[in-house]
């Protein structure tokens, strides 16, 4: 089974699946819990290795209860809520570097890239002519004619460097274990020979989450496993330059796979944490090894086969003094810069760049709880347009959006866009459980009277599928967003609790900036069309009676 970000390359009319078994969606849908007690059985008879109770208990909370955790606290800053206008988004946002760094960069650096093409252009450019570093961290990389030439453009950079420039380029992948092992030919053989070549100079790290383990490792088989969490950082660095998306190393996302993409360019602080980001997490990972196997660096708690609170709180730690002390750094600067502004220097910093950072298997909740607190400070007047190529808000996001509160403009793919669409077997049911749960949504909407206050929209465009998520906040009387988040999680349950992931909020002054995101914002909504209760009367739009029956299960693993 494909994961929430393999695309269907096949854009012909879906062929109705053959009837489902009983003994089919049995497997499916019973094979992860059962696993999950399996694996309970397994690590109590393994306790010698790991005596912590509640290690293996992964998929069965999530099976047999859809609510979400108790509610995070809210840390509130006095008079951040009050000011309005692009004259008070300092005091209005910068709460926020009271959790994660916050970087000042000027908004002509940034740079919103619209098409698949042109994130496909801009790394390679940038890898061929990058001097020092080349980090990449992504689901996967793709097998395909694309994704060679972006490892040939790796492999004539490091050569290069070596034989021409003299410079010490190092280039550093990382990627999720599972997916980027899947098959005979997978991310991993496609870097093989690279790392063969440049063993000292290239490093490939492949993360494994510590949730898929004993019986549960050796009893679901690949595809499945990749439901149970994953590497889902998409973040593409360039010495100085970093671009930040949805997007995976993979040939539909360099074609006609619709994603968001920003390009910071010359901002050196932020390509240095998400360096430091992605190197952290690489860390805690399994390192391949030219021989194609794989390996622990010296210290490291094992994923799988160590004790997983152990792992936990190793990796938790190792991460999170890449943040703290990126925040540090940035109090420091600070004072520097309040002495150059004092003299009349400086001002050409109008734009704000806080990384947001959700791994929960880690005991990180950063990007939630701030999520949580934007939503809950969109007030009456505000605007937020919000989109998800997978529709699935957790129960904290909804009761946020349906609460009363800023207007909403929600954006998802429709059918024929998504991802899984004609896919083979119950895999090409999965958007039908997605109108499932829009439709859910759309009648709990009705049913408060919000109708008027928040708006779903369905993503059209022929031939292509749909991956683009963020969100764009408009503040009371503005007509151009302020604020965007961008990256790689869908604000569904999946980001929330079993991936690693992470975004950037982009806070802006800056005219030009406000108005490239309204561009954005626009083109994707000018192929939408709004949803309302006929649309869920069209013949397409059925849901078969066992796909809604299995709906809280996909919600929890896709």
């Amino acid at each position: 089974m494909p994961t929430a970000d393999k695309p269907n390359r096949r854009r012909t009319a879906v062929k109705m699946a053959a009837p489902i078994t009983w003994r089919r969606l049995g497997y499916c849908v019973f094979t992860p819990a059962l696993a999950g007690v399996f694996t309970r059985i397994s690590d109590r008879f393994f306790r010698t290795r790991d005596r912590r109770r509640g290690s293996s208990l992964l998929l069965l909370a999530p099976l047999l209860a859809e609510a979400d955790p108790s509610p995070l606290p809210l840390f509130r800053s006095p008079g951040s809520t009050g000011a309005q206008g692009t004259d008070g988004l300092h005091a209005r946002f910068l709460w926020m570097a009271e959790h994660v760094p916050a970087f000042r960069v000027p908004g002509t650096h940034i740079h919103i890239l619209t098409s698949p093409d042109q994130f496909y252009q801009a790394m390679k450019a940038r890898i061929k002519t990058a001097k020092r570093r080349v980090v990449m961290a992504s689901l996967y990389l793709g097998t395909g004619p694309l994704e060679q030439d972006l490892v040939d453009c790796m492999q004539e950079a490091l050569q290069r460097s070596q034989e021409v420039d003299n410079s010490v380029l190092q280039v550093s992948i990382l990627l999720d274990y599972t997916r980027g092992s899947r098959g005979q030919t997978n991310s991993r053989t496609m870097l093989l020979p690279l790392l063969q070549q440049y063993s000292s100079r290239m490093r490939v790290s492949l993360y494994h989450t510590p949730d898929l383990r004993g019986l549960l490792r050796l009893l679901v088989p690949q595809r499945f496993n990749e439901t149970i969490g994953v590497q889902h950082i998409k973040a593409y660095l360039f010495d100085d330059d970093l671009i930040i998306s949805g997007a995976n190393l993979s040939d539909s996302y360099f074609t006609n796979r619709q994603d968001r993409y920003v390009l910071l360019e010359n901002c050196w602080e932020v390509a240095d944490f998400f360096s430091d980001l992605v190197g952290a997490v690489g860390d805690v990972s399994l390192q391949l090894q030219p021989d194609d196997s794989v390996s622990m660096m010296e210290n490291m708690v094992h994923p799988y086969r160590g004790n997983r609170d152990d792992f936990s709180a190793s990796a938790r730690q190792h991460i999170m003094e890449v943040v703290n002390t990126a925040r540090t750094r940035q109090d420091i600067a600070k004072s520097e810069r309040l002495k150059r502004e004092s003299k009349g220097e400086g001002g050409k910093e109008d734009t704000w760049v806080f990384p947001l950072v959700q791994m929960k298997p880690l005991g990180i909740q950063v990007d939630e709880e701030i999520t949580r607190r934007l939503l809950t400070d969109a007030g009456p007047g505000a605007t937020v347009f919000l989109t998800s190529g997978y529709f699935n808000l957790t129960r904290a996001y909804m009761s946020l959006v349906l609460g009363v509160g800023a207007d909403y403009r929600i954006l998802t793919a429709s059918p024929e866009v998504n991802g899984f669409f004609g896919a083979k077997g119950i895999a090409g049911e999965i958007p039908a459980a997605y109108i499932h749960i829009a439709r859910q949504f759309y009648s709990k909407v009705c049913q408060l009277g919000q109708q008027e206050r928040v708006h779903l929209h369905e993503y059209h465009r022929a031939h292509w599928t749909f991956h683009a998520k963020g969100l764009w906040y408009y503040l009371r009387g503005q007509v151009r967003p302020c604020l965007t988040l961008i990256g790689s999680p869908n604000f569904g349950y999946r980001s929330v609790h079993r991936d690693l992931e992470a975004q950037i909020a982009i806070v802006t002054d800056n005219q030009e900036l406000q108005a490239h995101l309204q561009e954005e914002q626009e083109m994707l909504y000018q192929r939408s069309t709004e949803v309302s209760s006929s649309t869920f009367q069209q013949p397409d739009r059925h849901v078969k009676l066992w796909v809604k029956l299995v709906t809280p299960l996909i919600k929890k693993f896709f």
